[in-house]
């Protein structure tokens, strides 16, 4: 008997470091598989309850494609009647998604289902559908288009053709939406089979642009500006430094907080969207690792935390769930736009907003109008401007604020550039909203195309761009 010590103790001990060492490897792979569940409850209930495709669709298209192959092991329970899905590895590291009437769909964490669904009750009256007869995008009527002398239609056509063509089947690029706005009417559009006008699809960080615009509706009421600071209650204390760190630097990309942006199973954004109940706490719990304003880094936690800054500007629930209804999306006519909270009910306005093409085409025009729609001021005097102006820490000043000023790693091939004025709203999967004002332009691609496949957002939307001519100055 070593030490005196009785077998017990020995057995004890090594039953303890046997657990201990379980509990060390098993929480990671239990979070890897939490996020398969919830990628996929999420996936399948947004795409059969907001964007109204069929069930296989979405699996055989979002969940069985390239670099999906883990989800195999992942098993759904679709449950129509109550418009939920749930899904888990065989049982293990269960998550459920709810469907709720103007909020979409929402992964179950900290709150039961019967306390989110009081939360959205009787949210949303039902909204007025645009006038058939009016002309887009004041309405849903889109005329015939008789190309001018300036736009070289054979360009636009071919284009057009180049961009669904799947050139490639080993590197897919699945385009499912374009719309092209020339002089503030649409004047081409085409979808794949099995999409429309009217059905609508994620935008994933396209969304971060109409986060930057109800920022600028908030600081136009007077309730918030760009200097705040001690923004999230974690951040309080006296002696922490995130305490320093300012609206415009979020805007701004540049709070310095620290955010795994990547795609891998274990990042922080990975997380954040598909485990994590309260999306801006989690992001918001990051340390700092430099100091604010001294560093750009791209984070959808950033976004995040915005969103939950945003959610303290107003005294109840109701109206700041309401808000995009009620100032932005309800005033554009985009009547398909869904911004999906999480549980704890803040917007997960990094990544989750749901519009048709034709509604993302007028969050463009808004952009492109400088914040005016139908004569009536919507953004600050200034607001675009401001918005437009380039992040210098960001990589040759790509970035503005929540938006992007420049594409990288997008080769042209030989054929002209983008525009100089053009910017972006980029997202997953060759997500692109492209703003020309020079050109009098906006065009809208989405699609799901995979990481390798054969699309570049400059190289392929830029011969459409460049057949349109400069408008008179």
């Amino acid at each position: 008997m070593a030490f005196g010590l009785s077998r017990g103790f020995w057995v004890t001990l090594v039953v303890i470091l046997v657990v201990t060492a379980a509990i060390i490897l098993l929480a990671p792979l239990y979070r890897v598989a939490l996020l398969g569940s919830g990628y996929m409850a999420h996936t399948l209930c947004s795409g059969m309850f907001v964007s109204g495709r069929d069930l296989n669709d979405v699996m055989t298209q979002e969940l069985s494609g390239a670099g999906s192959g883990e989800l195999a092991y992942f098993q759904a329970a679709p449950d129509h009647h109550a418009r939920t899905v749930s899904a888990s590895a065989y049982g293990f590291a269960a998550q459920t998604a709810i469907f709720r009437d103007g909020l979409g769909c929402t992964l179950i964490d900290g709150k039961s289902e019967a306390e989110l669904r009081a939360q959205a009750a009787d949210l949303f009256p039902a909204r007025s559908a645009p006038n058939n007869e009016a002309a887009w995008p004041l309405g849903k009527h889109v005329a015939a288009w008789v190309v001018p002398e300036t736009v070289n239609g054979e360009a636009v056509t071919k284009t057009i053709d180049d961009i669904f063509a799947e050139r490639d089947p080993v590197r897919p690029r699945r385009t499912r939406a374009l719309v092209v706005v020339h002089g503030g009417r649409i004047v081409a559009e085409r979808y794949a089979p099995g999409f429309d006008a009217h059905m609508p699809l994620i935008g994933w960080s396209m969304a971060k642009t109409a986060v930057n615009a109800l920022v600028g509706m908030r600081v136009k009421d007077g309730v918030i500006a760009l200097n705040d600071d001690a923004l999230m209650p974690e951040w309080h204390a006296e002696n922490d430094p995130r305490r320093a760190i300012t609206l415009g630097e979020l805007m701004h990309m540049t709070s310095g907080l620290e955010f795994d942006e990547s795609h891998g199973n274990l990042s922080d954004a990975s997380q954040m969207l598909f485990v994590q109940g309260d999306a801006a706490r989690f992001a918001a719990s990051k340390p700092l690792i430099h100091a604010p304003g001294t560093h750009w880094s791209y984070s959808s936690g950033t976004t995040t935390i915005i969103d939950s800054i945003l959610r303290g500007t107003f005294a109840h629930e109701h109206d700041y769930l309401h808000f995009p209804v009620e100032r932005l999306f309800g005033p554009l006519g985009m009547t398909s736009a869904v911004l999906e909270p999480d549980a704890s009910g803040t917007f997960v306005g990094s990544s989750f907003l749901y519009a048709s093409a034709r509604d993302w085409a007028r969050l463009g025009l808004l952009f492109l109008q400088d914040g005016v729609w139908n004569g009536t001021r919507l953004l600050p005097e200034g607001w675009v401007d401001y918005s437009l102006e380039p992040t210098m820490l960001s990589p040759h000043g790509q970035y503005g604020a929540q938006i992007w000023l420049k594409l990288t790693n997008t080769p042209n091939q030989g054929e002209p550039p983008m525009p100089e004025d053009a910017y972006y709203m980029l997202g997953f999967n060759g997500q692109a909203v492209v703003v020309v004002p020079s050109r009098d332009l906006v065009v809208v691609r989405l699609g799901l195309t995979p990481e390798g496949g054969d699309w570049h957002t400059g190289r392929d939307l830029a011969p459409l761009v460049n057949a349109f001519s400069d408008r008179p100055h």
